[in-house]
């Protein structure tokens, strides 16, 4: 009896047992509540098949879908002194800022890269909200100022990707500073004569939207973006008033004017294209490329008819 329960009985279990289905091959949306394979999700750059609802993109994902072939070049961003004013609150802002590397993988909460976009060379800044919630801090100023003399330098659009929740308060008032220190970053774009786009995405607030995420040549967002600088429970205790539905969303914004476009991910690619180009003065964008005509001398159409009938 105990060879039967010890070794045959878990022996056919093993056999005919389902095999379990790791926890990451499906995912939930969460505004219809649809299961995505992730395989579909992520072809459709993290946008709902369903329901068109937009999900949190990687900031390098981002980058990959936006250049062509996903092929980008990083821009080397300075890095500033660590953590200046000795923070600390729970936890320390160095143990913070380790935590936050090692879950993203990033130094900080701003990418720089440069690349073509529809054969377009472009530079792009993106924000990642992963990283401590998209908080503006030096680096994200340093970032910021980084692209924009690259862009500068090599005559480029600059298209920065805003998502963030508002100045780093481990940072003080520096993280404050990079308000009026990115101002002057973009105002360096504008001299030059050279475009500024920015994609307002899920969410964009506080200082972030009072500085270089409102300054754009041209303001474009994500369906049903969060944009705002308060909160709209504060705003709504400052003026004793019920806020309208849809307030500060995207939508509600293009209605009252503070946007341009509201356009889905899916098709942002080809319309900054359109845009750059249009703003450049440069030929519409080439929507393909035809294969290059073979090197082979075409067959007289005599020969042809006359081998045609030697045939018959």
């Amino acid at each position: 009896m105990n060879w039967i329960t010890n070794y045959v009985r878990p022996t056919i279990n093993s056999l005919f047992s389902r095999r379990e289905v790791p926890d990451n091959l499906w995912t939930k949306c969460p505004e219809c509540g649809t299961m995505l394979f992730h395989r579909e999700l992520s072809d459709n750059l993290n946008v709902c098949t369903n329901c068109g609802h937009h999900m949190p993109i990687a900031a390098r994902a981002r980058l990959a879908s936006i250049f062509d072939g996903g092929i980008f070049t990083e821009v080397k961003v300075p890095e500033p002194v660590a953590d200046p004013l000795h923070f600390r609150d729970q936890k320390r802002y160095t143990d913070r800022i380790k935590e936050a590397r090692k879950k993203t993988g990033e130094k900080d909460a701003m990418l720089v890269a440069e690349g073509e976009m529809g054969r377009t060379p472009v530079v792009v800044a993106v924000q990642d909200f992963s990283f401590m919630g998209g908080s503006m801090s030096m680096y994200v100023g340093n970032a910021i100022v980084a692209a924009a003399e690259r862009a500068v330098e090599t005559k480029r659009p600059l298209i920065l990707f805003s998502a963030a929740g508002g100045a780093r308060m481990q940072e003080g008032i520096l993280g404050l500073m990079q308000m009026p220190r990115t101002t002057i970053a973009v105002q360096m774009l504008k001299e030059a004569g050279l475009p500024y786009i920015v994609v307002l995405t899920h969410p964009t607030t506080g200082g972030v939207t009072a500085s270089y995420a409102m300054l754009g040549d041209v303001q474009i967002a994500e369906p049903n973006a969060l944009i705002g600088f308060a909160g709209a429970r504060v705003i709504e205790q400052t003026i004793g008033e019920k806020l309208p539905e849809g307030f500060q969303r995207a939508e509600y914004l293009l209605d009252h004017g503070m946007l341009d476009r509201v356009t889905k991910r899916t098709a942002l690619k080809e319309e900054l294209v359109t845009i750059i180009r249009m703003l450049t003065k440069a030929p519409a964008p080439v929507k393909g490329d035809l294969p290059a005509p073979a090197d082979e001398k075409l067959p007289d159409p005599a020969d042809v008819i006359a081998e045609a009938d030697a045939k018959t």
